[in-house]
């Protein structure tokens, strides 16, 4: 008894490290494609660096929604295929310890990565949501100018249509504008100007556009006749607030509320629809996402415990192989369940389920010592996967 003991925390020491190196290297990967985004605010848009710090880091909640349990299960694949390589794993079979006997450290690391992703899912995620939603009315009203985008046309604002070609944020520049104004009932003003520039009164969270060197064509529909005038500056104002007071004082939505406030949409819900099943699932998501730690960690067990001969990075890309599987019978039961083709419930709890049989199977054959050919399990489980994809 004693000796399990020691191995079990031996085994849980030598996976902790590889959980936090896991978790720092996916999160990185996570962020890498916001790389060019903050790049652009603080060069471009002067955005200040504390600003944007914040703003990641509200961002990264969400991550490790789906960052922890890979993590979990490279860990615990990392410290087996380690053990495996070094033949401490036939040592350990040769002393009379069976794989079942490592398995209350692997259950306890699990642990840990459930009460992470739950707490992550439960309340990080939404409350980083919102967090992140208020730092974003107060960057955007300090930089009411962000918004502008070159090349793109923004309807954004009540009945304006804008369009800049090239913005030049330092020197507050644009060049090529195009406006189509429909705020005048019975009335459509197009303008068109080679060159401009912006003032900003965050204050008021009003944008002014100064237009020179332009024509403004009116359209009057009631009486279809069409006025040209010509200018030499024009000034053109733009309200914010209400599109700023839509991103801080908007209805919730389902990814920033809490279990009480899901379950209470779900109670209020007059008809099953598309939005029922979406505030379903994203309930049910709560709790089998980190359900999902001790899925992957199961999994990974008999991945890692590798045959003699075998290459480390075989096991690894297994690891990565199921995982990826779970993520796609996440998404697709995501796209049937918002269609109403399956309760919800169902929708999301099959991943764990087909994930967690699979691993029932693998962990029972490589305990017994029976081979197994992981690699045509991993075919049956695709064309499986590819049949019912058609079929849908």
């Amino acid at each position: 008894m004693k000796l399990n003991g020691l191995i079990n925390r031996y085994l849980f020491r030598g996976m902790i490290p590889l959980f936090v190196i896991s978790l720092l290297l996916f999160t990185v990967i996570f962020l890498m494609a916001r790389i060019l985004d903050i790049t652009d605010l603080i060069v471009n848009h002067r955005v200040s660096v504390s600003s944007v710090l914040l703003l990641l880091m509200y961002c990264i909640p969400s991550f490790l929604v789906f960052v922890v349990p890979m993590s979990i299960m490279m860990g615990v694949l990392l410290a087996f295929l380690r053990l495996s390589g070094d033949n401490e794993i036939t040592a350990l079979k040769a002393s009379g310890v069976s794989v079942y006997s490592l398995l209350p450290s692997v259950f306890v690391f699990c642990l840990m990565g459930f009460l992470i992703t739950g707490f992550m899912c439960i309340h990080g995620s939404p409350w980083a949501r919102l967090s992140f939603k208020d730092l974003l009315f107060e960057t955007a009203r300090s930089n009411i100018h962000i918004g502008l985008k070159g090349r793109t046309f923004n309807d954004s604002f009540d009945d304006v249509m804008l369009y800049v070609d090239k913005i030049d944020a330092k020197q507050r520049m644009v060049t090529d504008v195009f406006v189509e104004n429909r705020r005048k009932p019975g009335m459509l003003s197009t303008i068109v100007a080679p060159i401009g520039e912006f003032l900003c009164d965050p204050d008021r969270l009003a944008f002014q556009l100064r237009l020179y060197n332009g024509i403004i064509n009116q359209l009057s529909q009631d009486r279809k006749t069409i006025h040209s005038v010509r200018f030499d500056t024009y000034d053109f104002y733009l309200d914010l607030a209400p599109i700023l007071s839509s991103i801080k004082h908007g209805r919730k939505s389902r990814k920033e509320m809490s279990l009480a406030e899901l379950r209470q949409r779900l109670n209020e819900a007059n008809q099953k629809d598309t939005k029922y099943y979406l505030t379903s699932m994203e309930y049910h998501k709560k709790f089998s996402i980190p359900i999902a730690c001790f899925v992957l960690g199961f999994m990974a067990v008999p991945l890692g415990i590798q045959p003699k001969g075998a290459k480390p990075s075989f096991g690894i890309v297994l690891g990565l192989f199921f995982f990826v599987i779970y993520y796609a019978l996440m998404s697709a039961g995501w796209v049937l369940g918002e269609a109403g083709m399956c309760a919800p419930a169902v929708a999301i709890w099959v991943p764990n389920l087909v994930i967690g049989v699979i691993a029932a199977y693998l962990l029972f054959m490589t305990a017994n010592e029976r081979p197994v050919k992981t690699v045509i399990v991993c075919l049956q489980v695709f064309k499986w996967l590819r049949s019912i994809w058609k079929k849908q």
